[in-house]
């Protein structure tokens, strides 16, 4: 061990012991907290419930057949001939998602073809009006309506031809709906009167696709939930024993969780185009196994998505109207089994993390899986629907954004998910294809796009800044120089090409119109998430350029750093915190975090700014990502994990761990807590809810920073060379009692542990062979070869 010469007057306080083991582990050991499976073989853990006629659900664990049966539904009523239907508005005649002409007049409710729809005008406008009449009075006891599985009316009255309230409906998730009257009704018409619908991706408008006379009751439709115990990804599977000999249906709702688990998917790709929110199949006759791919049978009818990400699935034997012949909706089908090919990486792990905290270890592993699920090969069938499909993409390794969806590799997500691949498994390589890709594609004015979305179109303002960041990241942790040669010249252009051509008179980046950024947020001009951001992104760019030998680019890239740091600090603090935007009273958490981290704010206003965030931002699931609702109407009671990191990550810096970790547990503690479990959700919205309802991802990449953070900040190693030819271990500890891990890194393993007590720290450093680096403790800096060195310090 070698200690730096200014250190040298403080040997007194240091005792030095070479070559000692790490603490004896007082705690079980770090692999009891692994997530995710062993096998790409995956079965669920329990039928959470079942309806209809079903003997044996447990079957479907593999204890069995499960049997579910129904009778063929009865004959729908018709209305007498003449009967007219008229509406308040309806959409005008296209192509719709099939590209087949369509029309949505009234008429197509009352024409028996439950394929033809009434789509009102008036998106999110009401009321929506649709009135039946009959050439003469009419007895009925009701009225039966089916609906688009593309957003259903909630809310409704049905009135007769004198202006009588017939029936209310409130809450309606049903796609057909018996609605019966207090008595049977004489009238020749029937006005149905929507306030409101279900809103979906195809917009919230008023969607009938049949009315009959009568109260029809089909039969209830058999199924049985099965729980995958977490959010799985991949293609299900279903054995089947035997079915009826007429195409019985069967049909799949996937949900990430039990609130929005229902007859339909939280959210399925076809949703994009229309679909019906299900995955469809026709069974055979006698023994089957069933893998749920992308594609239709020849005709056209029976689809299904193929892949999804999901927790809990309903299987019901069902079939689509349009899907006859080929898929019936009743019948027999004896199900043996159910299952998942999982797609998410299975590997071991390279690196890994252990404290005294059982909280902390689990967010960690957590953390782990949830970048396990978005761990996967790019395949046309299952990515991103709008026009992210990319030749240059296609079969390799990649990290995507979310398991359910959007599955597309944006660079953003990839500054915090690539950090966790490098500290937990050797599948770097999923980084280094998205980063070289973007780059392949980047503009010649610099620009590089964020993801493959939209043919590499989407106009997001801050992701070049994220993918210079993720570069040199990505050189840092796996020493790959020969990335950072081939994409210099990409690098170069992103920051004195771009950048510098949306750069006002006072040296701020200065947004312009038509650009978004990581959550499409609606703020122009000098944001200091934007200008901290491209401080962080010139300091990782002259880093990179110096390890290159590019020494006149680090010098100028670093100066420009300082010169738009000031800039931050003179327009940007309003003597409470950085404010979100120029002009704004509001304060944004990303900003502050990024700017604290990036070393834009001076020690005192880093204090400051984190004090402020603490009184203003603090919820029982987090710190709120804005600290009012004037940006965004729910921005002081939305959380970003993504933005999270920076603040949680600064706090460990200015000597706050307590207040890092009690916000880790608030954050990560809410979402382990909560359904899905133990994923980690794209966003949290307001009373801890999913941010965006069903279409919230509850298993994004972006979010798992808790577990760089604990690794790099609270145990405290991180390299500071390409490939850890350099690295620094600062532990920042604060009432944890011990801490341990191993990094991988291409010279072999960095392992670092460390334990307090009694008002002493002792630390042990096991360092590869060819490495060295810096060990600071105590207010003591000791400079460290490789092998195996403990200090203590008192």
């Amino acid at each position: 061990m070698r200690l730096h010469r200014r250190e040298l007057p403080l040997i007194a306080a240091l005792v030095l012991v070479a070559g000692l083991a790490p603490p004896a582990a007082a705690a079980p050991s770090w692999q009891r907290y692994v997530v995710g499976p062993t096998s790409p073989d995956v079965h669920p853990v329990r039928v959470l419930s079942s309806t209809g006629d079903v003997t044996n659900p447990a079957g479907l664990l593999g204890t069995g057949v499960t049997v579910l049966r129904r009778p063929t539904p009865p004959a729908k009523t018709a209305w007498p001939a003449g009967t007219t239907a008229t509406a308040s508005s309806s959409h005008a005649p296209n192509n719709g998602n099939d590209g087949n002409p369509r029309t949505y007049d009234a008429a197509n409710a009352i024409d028996g073809n439950t394929d033809t729809f009434w789509n009102d005008d008036t998106i999110a406008a009401y009321p929506d009006v649709l009135t039946l009449t009959t050439p003469s009075a009419v007895t009925e006891p009701g009225i039966t309506l089916q609906f688009n599985a593309d957003g259903v009316p909630q809310d409704f009255t049905v009135q007769s031809a004198d202006g009588a309230t017939l029936a209310t409906v409130t809450g309606n998730t049903q796609l057909q709906l018996a609605v019966a009257f207090p008595q049977p009704v004489t009238t020749n018409q029937f006005r149905i009167t929507v306030t409101r619908d279900q809103s979906t991706g195809k917009g919230e408008f008023t969607r009938i696709n049949e009315v009959w006379p009568g109260l029809v009751a089909d039969p209830v439709a058999p199924s049985v939930v099965v729980d995958f115990g977490k959010v799985v990804v991949g293609y299900p599977k279903l054995a089947f024993a035997n079915a009826s000999a007429n195409h019985p249906g069967v049909r799949l709702a996937f949900s990430e969780t039990t609130q929005y688990l229902s007859d339909r998917s939280d959210f399925t790709r076809s949703d994009f185009a229309g679909g019906p929110g299900t995955d469809q199949h026709a069974v055979p006759t006698g023994a089957s196994t069933w893998t749920d791919t992308k594609g239709c049978l020849a005709d056209g009818r029976v689809c299904a998505d193929g892949l999804h990400g999901f927790r809990y699935v309903r299987i019901s034997l069902d079939a689509l109207p349009g899907d006859a012949p080929d898929a019936e909706p009743s019948g027999e089908v004896d199900i043996s089994g159910v299952s998942l090919d999982f797609t998410g990486y299975i590997g071991a792990y390279t690196g890994w993390f252990e404290s005294s905290d059982p909280q902390l270890n689990q967010y960690w592993y957590d953390a782990a899986y949830t970048n396990e699920l978005v761990i996967d090969t790019f395949r046309p069938t299952d990515i991103e629907p709008r026009g992210a499909d990319s030749p240059t993409l296609d079969g390799k390794l990649v990290l995507h954004d979310g398991a359910k969806r959007d599955r597309d590799p944006y660079v953003g997500d990839i500054a915090v998910s690539g950090r966790t691949t490098y500290l937990t498994h050797d599948v770097a390589v999923a980084a280094r294809d998205v980063l070289a890709d973007l780059a392949d594609h980047q503009r010649s004015d610099g620009w590089i796009p964020p993801a493959s979305i939209n043919g590499y179109t989407l106009p997001l303002f801050d992701y070049p800044l994220w993918w210079v960041n993720a570069s040199w990241d990505y050189v840092l942790y796996t020493g790959d120089t020969a990335y950072g040669a081939r994409y210099y010249t990409n690098l170069v252009k992103a920051i004195d090409g771009w950048y510098p051509s949306v750069t006002d008179s006072r040296g701020l980046l200065s947004r312009p119109s038509g650009y978004g950024d990581y959550a499409f947020l609606p703020r122009d001009g000098e944001v200091t998430y934007y200008n901290a951001l491209y401080v962080q992104a010139l300091k990782d760019a002259a880093q990179l350029a110096k390890s290159l030998g590019h020494n006149a680019d680090a010098t100028r890239w670093g100066q420009r750093a300082t010169a738009v740091s000031a800039a931050v600090n003179a327009n940007l603090w309003d003597g409470t915190a950085y404010v979100d935007a120029a002009g704004t009273s509001r304060h944004g958490q990303d900003g502050n975090g990024i700017a604290i981290v990036a070393g834009v704010a001076p020690a005192a206003r880093a204090s400051q700014s984190l004090n402020y965030l603490a009184q203003k931002t603090a919820l029982p699931y987090g710190n709120s990502f804005m600290d009012d609702d004037t940006l965004v109407g729910d921005g002081s009671q939305r959380v970003y994990a993504f933005t999270s990191y920076p603040e949680i990550e600064a706090r460990f810096l200015t000597g706050q761990a307590n207040s890092a970790i009690d916000e880790i547990k608030r954050l990560y503690g809410w979402m382990a807590g909560h359904d899905p479990g133990p994923t980690d959700w794209e966003g949290i919205g307001a009373g801890g809810s999913l941010y965006e309802g069903a279409y919230t991802s509850a298993a994004h990449g972006w979010s798992t920073g808790v577990l760089p953070a604990l690794t790099n900040d609270l145990l405290g190693a991180s390299p500071t060379s390409p490939g850890f030819a350099t690295w620094t271990v600062a532990p920042h500890p604060g009432s944890v009692a011990w801490a341990r891990g191993q990094l991988p890194t291409p010279h072999g393993p960095l392992g670092v542990s460390w334990q307090q007590s009694g008002g002493s720290i002792t630390l042990t450093v096991t360092a590869p062979p060819g490495t060295h680096g810096t060990v600071q403790l105590g207010g003591h800096t000791f400079t460290v070869g490789g092998g195996s060195r403990t200090l203590t310090v008192r």
